[in-house]
Formats: C-alpha cells, structure tokens, sequence
C-alpha cells in the first residue's frame, strides 16, 4: 500500500489529471485532493477532498496530520498571463504556498515533495533553441521570477535540511479533460475547442511563434516517474528541463487542417505574445532522460488525433 498523498490544486488543468492517475495507481483513498474551491463532478466524486487555501498553513499541516500524509504535490499557482494582471497576488500565492510545504518537509511532517516549475523562468537572454538545463536565467513576469525564485528555494532546502524536493520545468501543456487557467500557451488548447465548434480560431500569438509543448499524458507520466524514482537517482534538486515537442500555431492550424477540412487560422496577437517571445523554443532535457529515464510518446500529429477525438466524445 502507497502511503498517502495530498494534491494541493488538484482542480487546475494538471492537478485534476494527476488526481484521477494517482487515484488509478495508488487508490483513492490514498490520494486526497485538495483546492480553495470545488472541482468538477468527476474529480469530487473519485476520492476524498478537501477545500484548502495554499497560503494557509495551519490548515495545511491539519490535512497532513489528520490523513497522515506522506507525499505533497503542490500544485496550485497563478499562471503567467494572469500574474501580470495581479502581480502581488501572484507573488504571495505561489511564493508562500511553495515555503508552507517546503517547512513541513524540513519539519519531517512529510516526507516527499514535488513542485513544478516552467520554461518562464528563462528570459528574453537565455539561448532559445535547445536550451540548456543550466544558463542565463533572466526571466521577465511575475510567474517567471516566483518560478525561479522556488527554484533557488527547493535546491537551498534540499541542501541546508534535506528535503526531498522534486521538480520539472513544465513546457507548455494541452489537455482536453480541464481548461488551462490563464497561460501563455493557452491558444494550444483553445484552438482544438474552437476547430470542433466553429471551424475557425483567432490566435493570440503570431503563426511563427515556435515554443516547447507537451501533451498532458506525458506530463502526468513524467511527474510521477520523477516522484517514484529513487532518491539517489535526482541529482537535479532546483528543476528538471523537460521536452516534447516544439512547434508554431500556424504548424499546428495545419495539423488540424487534416482532420477539419476548411479549419482557418486568423493571428492577433496580444500582450502574451512579448511573454512568449521571452521564452525558448526548444529545450534539451538530456539530464531528465539520462537520470530518471524520461522519454516522451506523442508528437504534435498523435496530439491533435487524441485532443479532437476526446473532445468529440
């Protein structure tokens, strides 16, 4: 039996899938989900759940006490485009929610910890293609700075107290079951609901802008290899770089194109698009596939086949 677990964001876009796969791998009364409001119906109805404010942590170390729980994946933060909308908001909920679960690991009140980060800490001089796992780190939003902030954080606590901390630079996510929550990668899955209702999409970001993505399968595989991977074998304690695959939105209007006929693509890009400029488009991962044995499965053809099949029903 796998000692229990509590997902703090489990209703965002990835902690509902991760919900539902940690569930499937462990049981669900060992994973208890956790969000400051309600799910869907799905979620709330798979497994025990508890509202929860990320920055409270009396009540966070209550959950912990009273499920005994063994393993946090914090998931809960304000993305990048609506960091920049509420910049002290931001700040506060992913900087304070990151330190209550660092503080009960290093108070042995838990014993594992993972917390993800994301290719917005690289900035507009970091090297853009094939970006290494260690460079320039400039990054220029609000998520991108409380992002390597917490990076610097969970390499200091795992050093100064131990704390086993475990960590992947997200690239940009597509999900069909849960909606993003204000990215800039959002368009990559807006565009599939669009193409199924409308035959059209209005994109806001330019058709050449190329930046790294994975479908949400191989993000949830690759956050519980890390988890269930020994200790020994993470040597990267700030953040893993992780790859699946780069492309632009005008490559990806085409790959819908062959499934949709007569789909178009019309480009407006937006204040996200100078965010997306900031960051790589494509990023080496070697130290995630030598040491953990990370390995992608979908490109971008096998990602727009599962996004409208699933989306159709």
């Amino acid at each position: 039996m796998h000692n229990p677990i509590l997902i703090i964001g489990a209703c965002g876009q990835i902690g509902t899938e991760l919900t539902f796969e940690l569930r499937n791998k462990y049981g669900a009364e060992n994973v208890i989900a956790s969000d400051i409001r309600e799910g869907g119906e799905a979620l709330m109805q798979s497994g025990p759940f508890e509202l929860l404010d990320a920055t409270n942590y009396s009540a966070i170390e209550d959950v912990v006490m009273h499920y005994e729980i063994d393993e946090v994946y914090l998931m809960a933060a304000m993305l990048s485009a609506t960091a920049e909308k509420f910049p002290m908001r931001a700040w506060n909920l992913n900087m304070n929610s990151l330190f209550n679960v660092l503080n009960l690991a290093k108070d042995k009140k838990i014993s594992k910890v993972f917390w993800p980060s994301s290719i917005a800490v690289f900035g507009p001089n970091t090297p853009k293609n094939n970006t290494p796992q260690n460079t320039i780190m400039e990054p220029s939003t609000v998520y991108g700075i409380s992002k390597q902030s917490g990076e610097r954080w969970c390499e200091y606590y795992h050093k100064k107290y131990g704390v086993d901390v475990r960590s992947v630079r997200y690239p940009g996510l597509i999900s069909w079951k849960t909606m993003p929550g204000g990215g800039t990668t959002d368009y990559a899955v807006e565009i599939y609901h669009e193409a199924l209702k409308k035959g059209s999409y209005e994109c806001f970001l330019d058709s050449d802008t190329e930046l790294p993505m994975m479908y949400m399968d191989d993000a949830i595989r690759a956050t519980i290899n890390l988890m269930d991977s020994p200790s020994e074998k993470i040597k990267v304690r700030s953040s893993y770089n992780l790859a699946g695959m780069n492309f632009t939105p005008k490559q990806m209007a085409e790959s819908i194109a062959k499934h949709i006929a007569g789909f178009e693509i019309r480009y407006a890009p937006d204040f996200r698009q100078e965010i997306a400029d900031s960051w790589p488009s494509s990023i080496d991962d070697a130290a995630a596939r030598r040491e953990w044995g990370w390995e992608p499965r979908f490109d971008l053809a096998q990602t727009t086949e599962a996004m409208l099949k699933n989306l159709k029903g």
